[in-house]
């Protein structure tokens, strides 16, 4: 079964490149490995949910912001696992959830995964609005971490 693994993120944003850093790193480790297709977008909501039309599993990555946790600390779940915000998401299509954009997709019969099918490694951030393309440190040092992560799941998927 091909997993499709996504970077998300603005590159240009600082720790908010991250999921594109991670992505790059999972590129040069499967490129001989056809099972696995890597892509890097700044999308999200419907936008998202068209580039995840005909995947069966996918791995999203990217900066995330809770404060709960340390910068740099990594977290994976589930799509299913998260709460479904759609009520707050609604000054634009891209605002949209994930999850109701997928909803919407399957109910006019797009192929798409199942959101216990769509996995998440979120990497805590702090520094996602600053015009720089460096990572802060402690996100720099999260990449190799994720990238084993995210190794882990597709050797766990086969």
């Amino acid at each position: 079964m091909k997993t499709l693994i996504i970077g998300l993120g603005n590159p240009i944003l600082g720790d908010d490149g991250v999921g594109w850093r991670v992505a790059e790193g999972i590129a040069k480790l499967t490129a001989n490995q056809p099972e696995v297709e890597i892509d890097y977008v700044s999308l999200g909501g419907l936008s998202l949910m068209e580039r995840l039309t005909g995947s069966e599993r996918t791995i999203l990555i990217d900066a995330i912001f809770t404060g709960e946790k340390p910068v740099g600390s990594i977290s994976q779940f589930a799509l299913n696992e998260l709460p479904d915000l759609t009520a707050g998401h609604s000054a634009s299509v891209h605002d949209t959830s994930l999850r109701n954009a997928l909803s919407v997709g399957r109910s006019m019969s797009i192929p798409l995964p199942k959101d216990e099918d769509v996995i998440i490694v979120a990497i805590e951030a702090k520094k996602v609005y600053d015009f720089t393309e460096e990572l802060s440190p402690a996100v720099a040092a999260a990449v190799p971490r994720a990238v084993r992560t995210i190794l882990g799941l597709l050797e766990n998927q086969k």
